[in-house]
């Protein structure tokens, strides 16, 4: 009868290979998904007192010793998501599944009511929160709140310029008027910013006192004007540039002491002229720096291979606002599923040892992409058959055995 057994046996485990076969078939498409394997063992019956059988070890069949998880990596898709994440490497991402701490690879996210970054099954994903741009070194889960970035007044601004030492120079004694053009060579404006966000034109006029300077080189003049008014009543730069075109070292700058009429902090805005040539070439703005900016909106949300996640608004601004956590496991067969692309931590798998993207072997991140499953359906389906006929063969085996017995009873 122990044939009998022994046939089962097979049959059993060749039922548990198909059934985890049929699991990865059914999650081929299921994002982050990790196959696993079905690993057999033979099993002897145990000699008594430790006498040798008579004609060697038979053997009474077979068991599952295990269901292994395969955690090698699955191809990489792009989407047009920002908040799609991809890891490339070891580690899980984090999260806070209704209070309990789960882990998991599926990348597909989504911005709650509250503005929590969370998966579809509503686990908050956990990393390091920013405040007013700046990380805070703790960790929980990430909530996006600084939708709206507060202005700053504009307090530097960099003009890099070329003046055409073409020009013809102004005549001597000719007052500087701004509405007249004819007082100067050249105009350029730009926006700087008050302490309440306004943008306000900030004019510059440059004029060419003389062909040369006392060190050969020609010598300029700029005022300015805001919003077409005076500004700080006799304020004014003086250029001198050298022979080889190149301006004085260190470059002048002037500041300006600016007062609005509407309520905003008074401004002090420096302007300095680094980078700026004296060319035979068209008088033109090669480049503006300037530290200052309006209120802006998010607009759009990336994140870096390093897992920070920076906010970029609509004044043309970007923040951090975050930065997501990776874990790993010394021992990741040892993690249990518990469904919805999650694994929660075992005394097998080991503690979890989180960190940052790219540090200590862990994997780095792809935005706008996700983690494919990692099963491969024609060898899956290859395999398929033969543990079928595996399981044929153990039931073959049940019906040779039946027959022995039917013979038997017939004696």
């Amino acid at each position: 009868m122990s044939t009998f057994q022994t046939a089962l046996s097979g049959l059993k485990a060749a039922s548990t290979d198909l059934q985890v076969m049929g699991n990865n078939i059914a999650n081929a498409n299921t994002v982050g998904f990790k196959q696993s394997n079905a690993q057999f063992a033979d099993a002897y019956a145990t000699a008594i007192a430790g006498t040798a059988p008579q004609y060697g070890q038979v053997g009474i069949g077979t068991s599952v010793q295990t269901v292994a998880q395969q955690f090698s990596q699955g191809n990489i898709s792009a989407t047009s998501n920002p908040l799609d994440i991809a890891i490339n490497g070891s580690g899980f991402f984090q999260f806070n599944y209704n209070g309990a701490t789960v882990y998991g690879r599926d990348g597909q996210f989504q911005l709650d009511q509250n503005g929590y970054i969370v998966d579809a099954a509503g686990g908050q994903l956990v990393g390091t929160p920013a405040v007013s741009g700046v990380l805070t070194g703790g960790s929980g889960p990430l909530q996006i709140v600084q939708t709206t970035l507060a202005p700053e007044a504009t307090s530097g601004l960099g003009l890099s310029l070329n003046l055409n030492s073409s020009t013809t120079p102004i005549a001597s004694g000719t007052v500087f008027n701004a509405a007249d053009p004819t007082t100067y060579n050249f105009t350029t404006s730009t926006s700087v910013y008050d302490s309440l966000g306004n943008a306000h034109l900030l004019s510059s006029y440059y004029t060419l006192t003389s062909g040369t300077s006392p060190a050969s080189g020609q010598v300029w003049n700029v005022q300015y004007s805001v919003d077409g008014g005076t500004v700080a009543s006799g304020a004014a730069t003086t250029l001198d540039f050298n022979t080889t075109g190149a301006i004085t070292t260190p470059a002048p700058s002037t500041a300006l002491n600016i007062t609005w009429p509407n309520g905003a902090a008074p401004s002090t805005v420096t302007v300095g002229f680094a980078g700026s040539t004296n060319y035979s070439a068209p008088t033109a703005v090669s480049n503006v720096t300037n530290d200052g900016y309006g209120v802006g909106q998010l607009s759009n949300l990336s994140i870096d291979p390093t897992g920070v996640i920076f906010g970029r608004y609509s004044n043309g601004q970007s923040a951090t606002l975050g930065q997501i956590s990776l874990t790993n496991f010394k021992a990741p067969q040892g993690l249990q599923r518990v469904g919805n692309n999650y694994y929660a931590a075992t005394y097998q798998s080991g503690q979890p040892l989180t960190g940052s993207p790219q540090s200590a072997g862990l994997g780095s991140l792809q935005s706008s992409a996700v983690e494919q499953s990692n099963v491969d359906l024609s060898t899956q389906l290859v395999n398929l058959i033969v543990a079928q006929q595996a399981y044929q063969a153990n039931a073959q085996t049940i019906k040779t055995q039946n027959q022995v017995v039917q013979t038997l009873l017939t004696l």
